[in-house]
């Protein structure tokens, strides 16, 4: 894909021409990761020294900074890789089948099991199976997970006969899980059972010398899959990436970049700046009702924390009284820098 404009092209009497920026290709592991930033060049290195082990890995960062395509590029570097990877997102789980779904269950267990099924454990033999949202995990399953990773021990449920397995484990979460430790809501063992080596992704504004690979790189997906072809980015937009907050991280960017290209008409890639207004390039209008929109959500968050004495999780905390999930309620505390700890009462 071009990114140059040759002046030879330019038509005399041409009063201004689109400038495009020349956009450079970051370095490329398995499964489309792409950077070159200091801040991503420790990641990178740590994803190559583990990728060999058999260790425990554990992937924090905020949601859309790529947890599972590190899980997945680690699994691709390892020497399971001839096994597909087994995954499970726990936040998609209803808590009562999280166990079911991890361990398996025999025939007539629980009202609904109809059949025997293998659990995501037993289908991981001899692979690597990937836990998203590990910090949604319900407290009952924890010990189960916790004798699973030390011993490769499990039973099905409704069955007293132990099974053994082979399995490397790679655990993804958005939460402060060390919070969680100290709230009681995640066990202290499993925690340091879980973040052998762990694995920190930074958002993507830390990132930023970045963004133009990853938009060169989504761009080219994108044209693959509509069945064009584009000469580039312009220079205004890619300005406007790179100026950009992306409080969704390299999720967003995927998405900015192909509601453009399926809206955009010529070969030249704009970003209509209505699909970045929530942030830098927000006009006067658009910016107050961002800020009556974020101060209202800031009142509705203090409110729910100072009735839960500062607890986000379980069934009296914050995000429970507010209707949301714990993991999106901690990613809104933190792009609000609300400080939860200063709701809790020396009582509680």
């Amino acid at each position: 894909m071009q990114a140059t404009v040759d002046s030879r092209d330019i038509p005399a009497g041409t009063l201004s021409v689109p400038q495009v920026r020349v956009v450079s290709r970051g370095r490329h592991l398995p499964d489309g990761i792409v950077g070159h930033a200091p801040r991503f060049e420790e990641v990178l290195n740590r994803i190559n020294r583990v990728s060999a082990t058999n260790a425990t890995v554990l992937i924090t960062g905020e949601t859309g900074t790529g947890k599972e395509l590190v899980a997945r590029a680690i699994h691709r570097l390892s020497r399971r890789s001839s096994h597909g990877m087994v995954s499970a997102n726990l936040s998609a789980l209803p808590h009562e089948l999280v166990a079911s779904e991890l361990f398996g269950h025999e025939a007539g267990a629980f009202t609904g099991a109809m059949q025997r099924r293998i659990g995501r454990f037993e289908a991981a033999n001899a692979s690597t199976l990937f836990l998203d949202e590990v910090g949604e995990l319900p407290t009952g399953v924890q010990v189960a997970l916790l004798r699973a990773l030390q011993e490769g021990e499990f039973e099905r449920i409704g069955s007293s006969q132990t099974r053994t397995v082979d399995v490397r484990v790679i655990a993804a979460t958005n939460r402060n899980l060390k919070d969680a430790v100290e709230d009681g809501l995640f066990r202290r063992d499993l925690f340091y059972r879980l973040a052998v080596f762990p694995i920190h992704l930074p958002p993507l504004r830390e990132r930023r010398e970045d963004i133009p690979g990853l938009a060169d790189h989504f761009l080219v997906e994108i044209a693959t899959q509509l069945g064009r072809e584009f000469s580039g980015i312009d220079a205004e937009s890619m300005d406007r990436l790179i100026d950009y907050g992306w409080p969704g991280n390299i999720r967003e960017l995927q998405n900015v970049i192909e509601h453009s290209a399926i809206l955009c008409d010529g070969a030249l890639l704009r970003v209509p700046p209505v699909l970045l207004s929530t942030q830098v390039i927000a006009g006067p209008a658009s910016s107050s009702l961002s800020q009556a929109i974020e101060s209202s959500e800031r009142r509705l968050i203090e409110h729910a924390l100072e009735e839960s004495n500062g607890r986000v999780f379980g069934p009296i905390g914050a995000a429970t009284r507010l209707g949301i999930s714990s993991s999106t309620l901690e990613s809104k505390i933190k792009r609000l820098r609300i400080n939860k700890h200063q709701y809790r009462s020396s009582v509680a």
